[in-house]
């Protein structure tokens, strides 16, 4: 665990799936917060929080395009939210309490481990991972992250 600054994190994973949106013409937006507090996170494993919900997000709008957009907030409760929007196919309400389960998944080459990762690693630093869908834009997951900022041994 170390000191981490989340919009940093957000902005490594833009650059590195940038080709990958390209690919399917979904252009990615960021709405990040300024001056948001860091907290204490496994780096690595945030990343791959961000790269299970941004690649789902591109693999859902690649048939048609569309746009990505990462936010990060402070919430008034005091903990750090950050969602990622897509406008792609959207999420089946019949599955929503589903898809976080271990193998579950609605894409015909999908293993159904990403979002169960992403919710073991989201609740593993005390937070919460939910997913809505919406009308303007498909599908947004949404995960809250306490500000911690001590280093424990």
């Amino acid at each position: 665990m170390d000191i981490v600054e989340v919009n940093e994190i957000i902005e490594e994973m833009v650059l590195l799936l940038r080709g990958e949106s390209h690919r399917y013409a979904v252009s990615l937006r960021t709405d990040l917060a300024g001056e948001l507090p860091k907290l204490t996170a496994d780096r690595v494993q945030l990343q791959q929080v961000f790269m299970n919900l941004m690649l789902n997000g591109i693999e859902s709008m690649r048939e048609n395009g569309g746009e990505l957009i990462i936010e990060s907030r402070l919430r008034e409760d005091g903990k750090l939210q950050i969602s990622v929007a897509d406008n792609g196919v959207g999420l089946p309400p019949e599955k929503a309490d589903q898809i976080f389960n271990a193998f579950f998944t609605t894409k015909p080459q999908g293993t159904g481990l990403g979002l169960a990762i992403t919710r073991s690693i989201v609740e593993s630093h005390g937070g919460r991972v939910w997913a809505a869908a919406n009308p303007e834009r498909s599908t947004t997951f949404h995960f809250t992250l306490p500000i911690r900022t001590a280093v424990s041994a």
